[in-house]
């Protein structure tokens, strides 16, 4: 594989395996140097995986900001010990929600809440990942953390179960909103058949199954599934370097000379409002700051 080729695959992860496994399988198909991974799902969820391919894993913290989408299935009645269906039931109640309740009380969590994660998630405990403890029966305590909820939409009910869709910031546990939506209603549950549907502008229309990317050749990747790095990062201000002396300054880390008049799109999805991103062809070759006219790297990608 082309060491050079840099950009990202809009994945779509299958139940019933790891978001680390999916992505061993392509770098082993296609023999790609690095390769990362944006926004981990879990194993029991499906849907969208942006996987990083070489250079881009360094902007894999651009596309984990971006706001995602799931459509998610809550069981009521039931707590588990992984507040999903693999784990063990450790609380019941016959209690099911009306709708009506149900649709009075979920307005309560848009906005920036606290959220507990689930004792099975990759929450560091002293070092230790939160579902090795939980495997190994050791008793923990996990502090609640600050996440985000722009958008819910209660999708209908049908016996003790009730369909939702979310739209939610970074490091945010559907797993654990639907355990508070089930206290908050007096009652227990857990999320079931969760499914990521987007991240910024990695969807599932666009999307290739793992198993057909496995299937397919290397220049067919190359050509169709392969999306260059810039294309996926939205909203952000961006420069098109064009010249080869400014690309070789750049690769030695070296501040380069910018015309402001030049600099595509205004808005930043990123919280720091003075980053930009040098772009040459459609990938990213770096991106820092610019100080009047001169910019200065952060990070190269040549």
């Amino acid at each position: 594989m082309n060491e050079n080729l840099q950009g990202w695959i809009n994945l779509y992860k299958p139940t019933g395996i790891s978001s680390f496994s999916a992505i061993y399988k392509i770098k082993k198909k296609f023999k790609f140097k690095k390769i990362g991974h944006a926004g981990t799902l879990d194993p029991n969820a499906e849907g969208i995986l942006p996987v990083a391919v070489n250079k881009a894993t360094k902007l894999i913290p651009f596309i984990n900001s971006n706001l995602k989408e799931y459509y998610f299935k809550i069981k009521w009645g039931q707590q588990t010990t992984t507040d999903d269906a693999e784990g063990e039931i450790i609380k019941s109640s016959s209690k099911i929600p009306t709708v009506e309740n149900v649709v009075k009380i979920i307005e309560n969590f848009v906005g920036n809440i606290s959220q507990v994660p689930p004792k099975a998630s990759a929450i560091k405990i002293n070092g230790k990942r939160a579902y090795t403890l939980l495997r190994d029966k050791k008793e923990f305590h996990i502090n609640e953390k600050k996440v985000f909820l722009k958008k819910i939409k209660f999708l209908g009910s049908k016996n003790n179960t009730s369909n939702f869709f979310i739209e939610c910031g970074k490091g945010f546990y559907v797993r654990s909103l639907a355990r508070d939506l089930a206290n908050k209603l007096g009652t227990f549950g857990h999320a079931t058949e969760i499914k990521r549907t987007k991240v910024g502008n990695f969807n599932s229309k666009a999307s290739i199954l793992l198993d057909d990317l496995l299937k397919i050749g290397q220049s067919e990747l190359e050509f169709n599934f392969i999306y260059s790095s810039i294309s996926m990062l939205d909203d952000i201000l961006a420069y098109e370097v064009e010249k080869e002396s400014d690309l070789t300054e750049l690769s030695l880390g070296k501040k380069i000379f910018i015309d402001n008049k030049k600099l595509i799109k205004t808005s930043l999805s990123s919280d720091n409002k003075t980053l930009v991103f040098l772009s040459n062809k459609g990938n990213i070759v770096s991106f820092g700051e610019i100080t009047g006219d001169m910019f200065q790297p952060h990070k190269v990608l040549t």
